[in-house]
């Protein structure tokens, strides 16, 4: 099974490409998409729309699985988010992806079996359980891989595809 979790955002949207089951994951490729924070929101939400495009294209993932939006101290912030999330959902499904959201806490219990667990501790696990020579240092992707797995470990139905001991490869 093939999963991209997202991470969404206007000005950065990480993603994590993962496949695997419960128990066996490796990572394909990970990365950020950003946009311009000085250009028009339709201009930005375009960019954010062609680069999902592209990676739903170049993956053809079964399942696309976002962090939901939960309301954030910033209106602006989080309807921006929202929008991102939005358009990454409706290009998911024009690619024929299964999308479900997860919420953050329901993320962090799943990855590191503590719900309110901290970005340090996500990403150590991350690493661990992709089997990352060292830990993702830019947050949106180490929550879109966080994410992803979430979405592995909570899927019964997952098949193991991936090659036991198959190394990940993450950009650095």
């Amino acid at each position: 099974m093939l999963v991209i979790g997202v991470d969404p955002g206007l000005t950065r949207c990480g993603y994590c490409c993962v496949e695997g089951g419960r128990g066996s994951q490796r990572s394909l490729a990970a990365g950020v998409i950003r946009t311009p924070k000085a250009a028009p929101r339709p201009v930005r939400l375009a960019q954010l729309q062609q680069e999902a495009i592209r990676l739903f294209e170049e993956y053809a993932p079964d399942v696309v699985a976002i962090e939901q939006v939960l309301f954030q101290a910033n209106v602006r912030t989080a309807i921006g988010v929202a929008q991102a999330a939005g358009v990454v959902m409706a290009e998911a499904a024009n690619a024929g992806a299964e999308v479900v959201e997860h919420s953050p806490t329901e993320v962090k219990l799943a990855v590191c079996g503590y719900g309110r667990a901290d970005k340090e501790q996500v990403s150590r696990m991350v690493q661990t359980l992709l089997a990352l020579p060292e830990r993702i240092k830019l947050a949106d992707i180490s929550d879109a891989a966080a994410v992803a797995l979430c979405c592995l470990a909570n899927n019964p139905a997952a098949s193991v595809t991936a090659q036991a001991g198959s190394p990940s490869v993450l950009p650095p």
